[in-house]
């Protein structure tokens, strides 16, 4: 899957049609952030997976994101920190909440030594990888099946010990963007 994809999926949400959501933003129980912390701040550039070519820029501000294309056009999106966009630092991860309808959309991003960034989500795009991820998660946490016109998500509402369980044992997966400025 090409990386510009899954920064576009942050973008506009809810771009798949099978998604694990969440009952409350992650992790529950944590105070979200007023602003993104400096350290975070700053230009990103994704490239794709297989030509290797630099595709769209994510550039985050104190207030938020917002992202351009490879032609350097400014249409791709933005998102400032509300209450249906909310931002937590728990344990060394960032955790980036969408609030759709009545349930939350989670991305984590992982800040490298080097400035670069690891942005992660549970990836249920491949059908049997994603069914096998659900069964394996369905052992540990209640999973509510919810359908929305072609959608379907998957809520659960683990603890914040429940969700670092699942991020340890790998069920969020991604890519890396390389920190430009």
């Amino acid at each position: 899957m090409r990386i510009y994809l899954l920064v576009l999926v942050w973008v506009v949400l809810l771009t798949s049609c099978k998604e694990v959501t969440f009952t409350e933003a992650q992790p529950a129980g944590v105070a979200a952030l007023k602003e993104v912390p400096a350290n975070l701040r700053g230009i990103y550039q994704a490239y794709d997976q297989i030509t290797g070519d630099f595709s769209d820029t994510l550039m985050i501000e104190s207030w938020g994101y917002h992202m351009k294309d490879k032609k350097d056009k400014d249409w791709l999106g933005r998102g400032s920190l509300s209450d249906t966009l909310v931002l937590k630092f728990y344990e060394n991860y960032y955790f980036v909440n969408f609030k759709a309808a009545n349930q939350w959309v989670l991305r984590l991003i992982k800040q490298n030594p080097n400035g670069s960034i690891e942005f992660l989500s549970i990836d249920l795009q491949d059908e049997s990888k994603g069914k096998e991820k659900l069964k394996k998660i369905s052992k540990q946490l209640k999973v509510t099946e919810v359908k929305r016109r072609d959608d379907t998500f998957y809520q659960i509402n683990p603890t914040p010990a429940q969700l670092m369980k699942l991020i340890k044992e790998g069920y969020f997966t991604g890519s890396r963007l390389n920190k430009i400025k």
